[in-house]
């Protein structure tokens, strides 16, 4: 990658630390994956100092330390692990289920032991961050110990990325400081915003609104991974992400048996990515587990219809994805930012259900030329908002406005995309 030289070229480079419950290119997650993307591109595309503080953990579930203690540079990151003196406790569940029927009405006390509970504690990792020598101290997401225990004890301008969505977790009494401590707020999408200033009072917070960059296939090399397994000779329906209750991934599995039964045929339906809980068996779904960066865009370039089937999203970089290999999406009609993609860029349909699901699998596979059009609308949706260079030099602006401005200035919502 190539550095910048848009923009603000000779003004200082900045240094940014990062602050986020785990950190690498082998963990897969929205979160995750948006901010290493993030914190590598202002190293490659602005020279830019960056920092990422975080645990040893790669399990979001147990966050259990994986990774040494220590510092080491990855892809350009200066990366410290911090370990972790309690992850996820098994009491978490059931209080959550119990808390959660019911957010609005939970006591403060819960719900900080929820976080607790919740896990990842790493107060070594909250006590560097709270004082690490930065111009700004980006949190990323909302819901974690390392941000909602850290962001109002920090000394520097901070900037939050929520990666909200409307779960009930976000109604806690707990996120409310969280949110008015941030001196800035970052959002993927305009119903990430919309949401977070509905739920809380941010109105007078530095705002951007950003989204995500996402790779040109067209353009960008990939090592191949002998081990992984090859896409299906016959067409397939793809779902690319953690294959998990929670993401729509068992219903949509259930749809698509239904389908086959009313509709015989060789279509299939390939779940890529780390398998939380699995479908039940059939003879034309199946689970090939993570791939290789390289497996992923070919499945995604020969796929004939990529599937978003989770609800809970705050950008999809799937989708975008698709969309750059130039394949058309169906999306949770329940979701508001796959849903604003869609509706923003022309490149897919929501499904509310097995009808419309039903309808749409067979336009899409069944009409080569409406397909396309949708692949082509998508295509260009990306292109025009999502390139790297496009998102690195305007995040790379509203940091610089951050470490040099006001902690709560008027609300910034210029960088639509």
């Amino acid at each position: 990658m190539k550095r910048s030289t848009r923009g603000a070229a000779s003004a200082r480079p900045l240094r940014v630390a990062f602050a986020v419950p785990r950190y690498g290119p082998d963990i897969i997650g929205g979160a995750e994956t948006a901010a290493r993307l993030l914190a590598e591109h202002l190293v490659a595309d602005q020279g830019w100092s960056v920092d990422v503080l975080t645990t040893c953990a790669d399990d979001f579930v147990t966050w259990d330390d994986t990774y040494e203690a220590g510092s080491e540079v990855v892809n350009g990151v200066t990366v410290h692990r911090f370990r972790s003196v309690a992850g996820r406790d098994p009491s978490f569940h059931p209080l959550s289920a119990a808390l959660l029927a019911d957010p609005r009405s939970v006591s403060r006390a819960d719900a900080e032991r929820w976080i607790d509970l919740q896990g990842p504690v790493a107060p070594e990792l909250a006590d560097a961050a709270a004082s690490w020598e930065a111009d700004v101290v980006v949190f990323y997401p909302y819901l974690y110990y390392p941000t909602v225990r850290v962001i109002d004890r920090v000394r520097r301008p901070t900037v939050l990325h929520p990666a909200a969505h409307d779960e009930p977790a976000l109604h806690l009494p707990v996120f409310p400081d969280v949110f008015g401590a941030a001196a800035a707020l970052v959002f993927q999408t305009e119903a990430e915003r919309s949401l977070v200033q509905a739920t809380f009072p941010v109105a007078s917070h530095r705002q951007l609104l950003l989204g995500l960059g996402v790779d040109d296939p067209d353009t960008t090399s990939f090592a191949a991974d002998p081990s992984d397994p090859s896409p299906p000779d016959s067409p397939y329906l793809l779902c690319v992400g953690r294959v998990d209750r929670h993401k729509g991934s068992l219903a949509l599995a259930a749809m698509f048996s239904a389908y086959k039964e009313r509709h015989p045929g060789n279509l299939r339906l390939v779940f890529a990515g780390p398998v939380v809980e699995a479908p039940p068996p059939h003879p034309s779904i199946d689970v090939v587990g993570p791939v290789s960066e390289a497996t992923k865009w070919e499945l995604l370039t020969r796929a004939a219809v990529v599937v978003s089937p989770s609800r809970w999203e705050a950008f999809s970089l799937v989708v975008a994805e698709a969309w750059s290999a130039r394949t058309p999406v169906l999306v949770n009609a329940a979701c508001g930012p796959t849903s604003e993609h869609c509706r923003r860029s022309g490149g897919g349909l929501p499904i509310d259900g097995f009808a419309s699901f039903e309808v749409a699998v067979e336009r899409l596979t069944g009409d080569p030329a409406t397909a396309g059009a949708l692949a082509v609308q998508g295509r260009a949706y990306v292109d025009r908002s999502f390139r790297w260079p496009i998102i690195t030099d305007r995040y790379a602006r509203f940091l610089r406005s951050v470490a040099h401005g006001p902690a709560n200035g008027p609300g910034d919502l210029r960088g639509r995309v």
